[in-house]
């Protein structure tokens, strides 16, 4: 194993500009990494290896004539294969993007290369980017790099897994329903979900080519990384206004106060009320509480009165509208659909199914309406207010990421046991992640630590809307007193 292919990616960027090693060095560190493990991984899905060999040696030249690309210069990334990539295969996993080859970059991944980074290649998503599982009908499932019978998590799944395994330093993803936040609390790693509308999604699939813009609400783009810095540097690179997405403002990223643990006061649960949280979570959430406690951090067990199954049923409603004419109607997305409906709710604990309540989701898609869809959002802004209210008492608030740790390969829609309990399969996933998805508030995701049988556990930080950069530098600290981030053994 090469030490390069776990050194965070400020730090590389750092040793190329030093000369302490050279762009290509690095380059051909990761894609030796990605020749051992990707096979059994399957989490890059299309690599760009002569291209970034091609462009490793541009960046080397450039720095030897004095030229500086930017603050990423000749270090290697990875993007999720949900966003356009000028020249290089984009499919999102869905068949009749098979051939799809965009003409331009995303935003996001457009401003990461104008920085001086280097694609390795697309990492492998889930269909459409709508699953809690890396699958889909182009490429191999992605496994689990801490135990490939289990799930790296979704939709950011080959994302996640290539971080932890060092097959990248440095990945984009997107999240509306966790697709961060559950991927990197499966595989160890970390992750920042931005406020809402902080980074333009132009470039995004799934509304795919010819579709019109309907995922106004809740989407956002953000890092997957093995550190916070690399995470605040890479929000620094992409976060801002669009033209090519006017809506998304114009709001500088806030400028924090240094940071001390012992002046902050800091919320915590281990357990959201009705939504029973695996025993090893909540064990793992009471350790970081203890910790921070003896060292001197005012801390509070906390829940807010917000009614989170309503947020669920809201969040559900608000998805269905947005995603209705992403893409077109067809025989086989409709049969997938009605398949994985089916087993959502039918299957799991009877209570759990009736408080999730997806089956309010139907009228949506039977009579959609814009009055509905304005109510929907209407409610959305109470909610939003309300929770908003309720963390102005607090820095930030630490909570579970998901209800259950990683969990074997299953079919979309199938159960999930948490401590002997059968858990619907959404709710098990995205319970604990879709409140801040509806609300829009930044969540930085950190390792806390380990199960019994050695599958990570995350932790939620979650901040206030617009203040991204404070809650990095909250979470940096946290961090550096309960964090327990290593890659798995093998690799």
């Amino acid at each position: 194993m090469s030490d390069l292919v776990f050194t965070p990616a400020h730090q590389l960027a750092q040793m190329i500009r030093d000369r302490v090693v050279s762009s290509l060095e690095v380059v051909n560190a990761h894609l030796m990494q990605i020749a051992k493990h990707n096979t059994k991984l399957n989490a890059i899905c299309t690599l760009d290896e002569e291209r970034a060999l091609s462009r490793a040696k541009l960046a080397d030249e450039a720095l030897a004539q004095g030229e500086n690309w930017g603050i990423l210069h000749g270090v290697p990334i990875t993007i999720k294969d949900i966003f356009e990539t000028a020249g290089l295969l984009t499919t999102a996993g869905y068949k009749p993007l098979k051939d799809y080859i965009p003409e331009q970059d995303a935003t996001a991944v457009a401003r990461l290369c104008a920085a001086g980074a280097i694609i390795l290649g697309k990492t492998n998503p889930a269909e459409l980017a709508s699953d809690y599982q890396g699958t889909n009908d182009l490429f191999p499932r992605v496994n689990n790099p801490w135990n490939l019978n289990y799930t790296p998590g979704g939709s950011s799944s080959g994302n996640a897994a290539a971080i932890a395994a060092g097959l990248s330093p440095l990945d984009l993803g997107d999240d509306i329903a966790g697709s961060l936040r559950q991927p990197a609390h499966f595989c160890g790693i970390f992750t920042l979900k931005p406020t809402d509308r902080r980074v333009s999604t132009a470039g995004h699939i799934p509304e795919v080519p010819g579709m019109p813009r309907c995922i106004r609400q809740m989407l956002t783009v953000g890092p997957l990384a093995r550190s916070i810095e690399d995470l605040r540097l890479c929000l620094q690179l992409i976060a801002g206004s669009d033209l090519r997405q006017p809506d998304v403002p114009p709001v500088p990223l806030d400028i924090p106060a240094p940071v001390s643990l012992q002046t902050l006061r800091i919320a915590w649960t281990d357990e959201f009320p009705a939504f029973p949280v695996a025993s090893e979570i909540r064990l793992a959430m009471q350790a970081v509480a203890n910790t921070l406690v003896e060292t001197g951090v005012q801390i509070e067990q906390w829940i807010p009165e917000f009614d989170f199954a309503a947020a669920l049923q809201l969040y559900n409603v608000v998805v269905a509208y947005t995603m209705l004419y992403s893409q077109p109607v067809n025989m086989d997305a409709v049969g997938k659909t009605i398949s994985v409906m089916f087993r959502e709710w039918t299957q799991g604990d009877k209570e759990l199914r009736s408080l999730y309540n997806l089956t309010g989701v139907l009228p949506t898609f039977l009579n959609p309406t814009l009055k509905a869809y304005f109510q929907a959002l209407e409610e959305r802004d109470r909610l939003i207010a309300q929770m908003e209210q309720a963390l102005l008492q607090w820095d930030v608030w630490l909570c579970p990421v998901a209800m259950t740790t990683a969990f074997t390969h299953r079919p979309k829609g199938e159960a999930v046991e948490v401590d002997g309990k059968k858990v619907p399969y959404f709710m098990a996933s995205g319970a604990y992640t879709m409140p801040f998805s509806l609300t829009g508030h930044p969540v930085v995701v950190i390792p806390i630590g380990q199960t019994k049988n050695g599958l990570p556990i995350g932790m939620q930080i979650v901040g206030k809307r617009w203040r991204e950069m404070e809650l990095l530098a909250i979470a940096q600290e946290i961090n550096k007193v309960v964090g327990a981030f290593q890659h798995p053994s093998g690799y």
